[in-house]
């Protein structure tokens, strides 16, 4: 257990000093910035849509660490280390689904509740909005990792890897952004059980993928 949360504080604070962290998060605010600016002042369009533009600028921020993930480490040699040392593939995939988590999901809701002010969101839509997003990001964590490991090594990994994550995330997309309607609780009990679902399978599908490509 030690070893593994020494792998997960260093690809925390790696994840933090290379960017990786960063560069979400600016996007996102980016999309948030400019939507009002493309549809107008007019505050109920915004209220009306707002919430779903910053469900899709949290499906596309996934993308943008995709090349991070995974590879850097393979060419390196460190996760042959790791093995050696006798730390599983499914543990290695699981500490870098935590790890990226911590790194990219704390850091995306406290910019989903900067954005929500730009799109007048408040009170019960804002609490659905973040409420949604902290349910999901931790599977939106896990299909990057799987789609990274499935990726690591092929060229033009992270172009492939968007259009994998992409449709996967769909039913993310679609009941994270539903759960903001007037009818949005049963949303939110379907988002939770595909985000548990992802994150259970994660260790095992990303693990698979990464024995492979050692081979």
């Amino acid at each position: 257990m030690k070893s593994i949360a020494t792998i997960i504080w260093r690809d925390v604070r790696q994840s933090y000093a290379s960017g990786g962290t960063w560069l979400p998060v600016i996007f996102y605010l980016s999309a948030a910035t400019l939507f009002p600016f493309a549809v107008g002042p007019d505050r109920a369009l915004l209220l009306q849509t707002g919430g779903g533009i910053l469900w899709i600028a949290a499906l596309l921020a996934t993308l943008l660490p995709l090349d991070r993930l995974i590879q850097p480490d393979l060419e390196n040699g460190i996760y042959d280390q790791l093995i050696v040392r006798g730390i599983s593939d499914e543990m290695i995939a699981a500490a870098r689904l935590v790890s990226h988590w911590l790194a990219f999901g704390p850091p995306l809701l406290l910019a989903a509740f900067l954005a929500s002010g730009l799109m007048g969101l408040e009170g019960e839509a804002l609490g659905t909005l973040l409420a949604s997003l902290a349910i999901a990001t931790p599977a939106l964590a896990g299909l990057a990792v799987m789609i990274a490991a499935l990726t690591a090594g092929l060229k033009g990994a992270g172009a492939l890897g968007g259009l994998l994550l992409v449709p996967l995330a769909i039913p993310l997309l679609i009941f994270g952004a539903g759960s903001l309607s007037a009818q949005g609780s049963g949303a939110l009990l379907f988002l939770s059980a595909i985000s548990l679902l992802l994150v259970a399978i994660t260790p095992f599908a990303a693990g698979a993928a990464l024995s492979a490509v050692r081979e």
